[in-house]
């Protein structure tokens, strides 16, 4: 089974919501105005993890923390030829966290982990001009902070397919 989400962008923050039954999972928000930090709240709004772009460079890189604690890194390996990031850590329960999210063209990436095919992060242009993400992941691979995988496209890729 496969989980199918669509995190769309609502001016500075993000909405997920379950593609099947149209209902709000997370809101994935700034934490101020000019803030490089995100805020991963689910429904009931419990604040689930804190997403930082840390790198002002060609290259971002992101980092995922849960209690203030980093605990997942995000990396942007190559913004054109092969575009890609890699996503290495442990997450709340010490597992290891080993994903890649791989593409030819920016707007449709492929989620490997261990380099195992788990799922697809497709980008969509939305005829108001505002890109929406469709993220299918595997039931038994989804943690919480996957969503966060189209904020760090959205945000390394996001103007590129804007313009597309």
């Amino acid at each position: 089974m496969r989980m199918e989400l669509m995190v769309s962008v609502k001016g500075h923050h993000y909405v997920v919501e379950d593609k099947k039954h149209s209902r709000l999972l997370y809101t994935i928000k700034k934490k101020g105005l000019g803030s490089s930090k995100y805020l991963l709240l689910d429904a009931s709004k419990y604040q689930l993890y804190t997403f930082t772009k840390t790198v002002e460079d060609k290259k971002p890189t992101f980092i995922i923390s849960n209690n203030d604690i980093p605990i997942i890194r995000l990396t942007v390996k190559s913004l054109f030829l092969d575009p890609s990031i890699s996503v290495t850590g442990k997450d709340t329960a010490k597992q290891p966290v080993n994903f890649l999210l791989a593409s030819k063209d920016h707007k449709e990436f492929t989620i490997l982990r261990d380099e195992t095919d788990v799922g697809k992060l497709s980008v969509h242009l939305t005829v108001s001009g505002e890109l929406q993400y469709e993220l299918h992941i595997e039931d038994k691979i989804f943690d919480d902070f996957i969503p966060l995988f189209a904020v760090a496209v959205d945000i390394t890729f996001g103007e590129m397919n804007q313009g597309k």
